[in-house]
């Protein structure tokens, strides 16, 4: 962690009282943006100020009628903040606020920041050079054993790993991030007190261990459908680039991608199978003008020089050697390799076109498979395990 970081992060673990952590959640529960909370401040000079203004002496600030009517109805209604205040201090849930040190100057940078982020974990994660990776909720395996591997490896190399905690790319995102020992961010479509999706909880808790757990949304907040694409922009808001996997032609991922390419942040797209509806997203994107990733190498020469003069001060994590080359194979095995494409085959149209017996395909596919080379799926095809090529 650089010295600017360190002293920032020293900043956020400075704790903040009690009213000024009410203050904050007011703030957030009226949706009020980054920009507008800040030009608000330099007029009125505290929250607290702000805070006790009337609806008319708001709206004299610039404030938008909605988020205005939200903070006067706040301090008439106040169970929602001592409800939030509990769940702030059960789930050791920090707040950053854009006024103050420590909130991520990247996300400033685009049009409509949130003016709080929950945050659960590590904050000053937030601070470092961050990638964005996503994709479908409903990947093929190749699909998940790439994001898995890509994110491993920048994770390795020094960059923080960003996505949204769903199901599927953004899953095998934050598993391989974190299995490779490094920060993975999850950003969040619900309040930070909320296990969603179920199937993740475990892996919130080790992100919240390893990197941090982010939202706009305040503690309570359940998984409401239009709080996913309002999340999408902080993803790429964060990060340098975000890099789609896998998606389908309509996908919360290619939302995710416009909010990049609209934010002035890279975007990366992986090519695939033209047969594969879980591509189409992918080469939709590759026609607009998105870069075409086939190794990282393609990733790291569009991020900025400084970022990667950062990370080559700092060396990079061991990867386990069998995670950057490929096992030697056999012959009898390369032949069944090469025969064996990344569509789904089966044994009998393998042993017509390798000229093996039987007996050889099924051994060497029982042997590839527990290697991780190969797979089936449920009708008993087999098709190879793409491996992220570093």
């Amino acid at each position: 962690m650089s010295s600017t970081i360190a002293h920032i992060a020293n900043h956020i673990a400075t704790p903040i009282t009690t009213a000024e952590m009410a203050e904050l959640c007011q703030i957030a529960r009226a949706g009020l943006d980054a920009h507008r909370l800040r030009e608000a401040l330099s007029r009125t000079g505290s929250l607290s100020e702000l805070l006790q203004r009337d609806e008319r002496g708001l709206r004299a600030l610039g404030l938008p009628a909605a988020a205005t009517r939200r903070l006067v109805l706040g301090r008439a209604e106040p169970g929602p903040l001592a409800a939030d205040l509990e769940a702030l201090q059960r789930h050791a849930i920090t707040l950053l606020a854009a006024h103050r040190p420590g909130y991520p100057a990247q996300l400033l940078a685009i049009a409509d920041p949130p003016a709080v982020l929950f945050v659960r974990g590590q904050p000053e994660c937030l601070l470092t050079p961050q990638l964005a990776i996503v994709g479908s909720r409903h990947p093929t395996a190749n699909g998940a054993q790439t994001a898995r591997d890509f994110a491993a490896h920048f994770a390795a190399l020094g960059l923080t790993i960003t996505s949204g905690l769903a199901l599927g790319i953004d899953t095998a995102s934050h598993a391989g991030a974190l299995d490779a020992g490094g920060r993975t961010i999850a950003v969040c479509g619900t309040g930070l007190d909320q296990r969603y999706p179920e199937r993740n909880a475990e892996l919130a808790e080790r992100i919240a261990l390893q990197g941090a757990l982010v939202s706009e949304f305040p503690p309570g907040t359940p998984p409401y459908p239009g709080n996913f694409p309002q999340r999408n922009r902080l993803i790429s808001g964060l990060s340098l680039g975000v890099l789609v996997v896998e998606a389908a032609r309509r996908s919360g991922s290619l939302a995710t991608a416009r909010c990049a390419g609209e934010q002035g942040r890279e975007v990366f797209a992986i090519p695939g199978s033209i047969h594969s509806s879980q591509s189409q997203g992918c080469h939709q994107l590759l026609r607009q003008g998105a870069t075409l990733v086939e190794n990282a190498e393609d990733i790291l020469s569009e991020l900025p020089k400084n970022v990667i003069n950062q990370l080559l001060e700092s060396p990079p994590m061991d990867l386990a050697e069998d995670s950057l080359e490929h096992s030697r194979l056999d012959n009898p095995a390369e032949i069944l390799l090469d025969a064996l494409g990344f569509e789904p085959t089966s044994v009998d149209a393998l042993i017509a076109s390798t000229g093996l017996s039987s007996t050889s395909v099924a051994s060497l596919l029982l042997s590839l498979e527990l290697e991780g080379r190969v797979a089936s799926d449920l009708s008993g095809r087999y098709f190879r395990c793409a491996r992220a090529l570093f």
